[in-house]
């Protein structure tokens, strides 16, 4: 088990750790400061830095295959015998912030379009959700006009547990039609945006949506009979 120090406090950009295995998928810590590619969230990028002054370049992370294990993918070959040592993970965090941004803010445009969600994925400076829509009555200015005012307002966005019997007693919480949330430990990390939205996600977030900045729909498309991909991106 890799301890998720990204879980507590997604606003870490470093953390001391222990080189626990290494092997052709990647490097093991014991915690870890990088979000795994899940969710529709990419994996993070950054650096481990040894304590002699060398550094490893990570170029992706991903979950293990082994439930809990966390791999960070590097660039090139590592040294089997550096398993053991200790190291300075670090993200890039300008990249993740942007992420975080972006992660955010399909929750504040999934709160705006009433209808399941069948599809989505999180990219740096931009992201995309798909509904599912027999018929688009959506609109690029009008989305634009009330994504930003959701912004303006800056709710509180904060992850909490609820019980899986919470979550049972409540199934309009889960949005998405083809992914259900990890079940089995007792308990469901959700979002709740304040006022605005509440659903499962174990993916990093910013703290406010006043954070997220100022966003534009760029594309609203036909994908198939009953799918509409609604694209946003960030202004800055």
């Amino acid at each position: 088990m890799t301890e998720e120090v990204f879980r507590q406090d997604a606003y870490a950009k470093s953390c001391a750790a222990r080189v626990t295995a290494i092997d052709e998928a990647g490097v093991r810590l014991d915690r870890t400061v990088f979000y795994p590619l899940g969710g529709g969230q990419p994996g993070d990028t950054g650096e481990l830095s040894f304590e002699d002054g060398t550094a490893i370049r990570i170029v992706d992370t991903r979950k293990g295959e082994t439930p809990g294990e966390i791999v960070h993918v590097p660039e090139g070959p590592v040294d089997p015998d550096l398993v053991g040592a200790m190291v300075a993970a670090r993200i890039d965090w300008d990249r993740r912030h942007r992420l975080m941004r972006m992660h955010s803010c399909l929750h504040l445009l999934c709160s705006l379009v009433p209808a399941p969600v069948t599809g989505g994925s999180v990219r740096d400076g931009s992201g995309r959700l798909d509904f599912d829509l027999p018929e688009s009555t959506l609109d690029k200015q009008d989305l634009t006009e009330r994504l930003n005012r959701l912004v303006a307002e800056d709710h509180a966005v904060t992850p909490r547990w609820i019980s899986e019997e919470e979550l049972d007693a409540n199934p309009s919480l889960v949005r998405t039609m083809s992914v259900a949330p990890p079940r089995g430990q007792g308990r469901v990390r959700v979002l709740d945006i304040e006022g605005v939205d509440l659903q499962p996600c174990g993916g990093t977030h910013v703290a406010s949506s006043g954070e997220i900045g100022r966003v534009r729909v760029t594309k609203i498309e036909k994908k198939g009979r009953q799918n509409r991909r609604v694209t946003i991106a960030l202004d800055h």
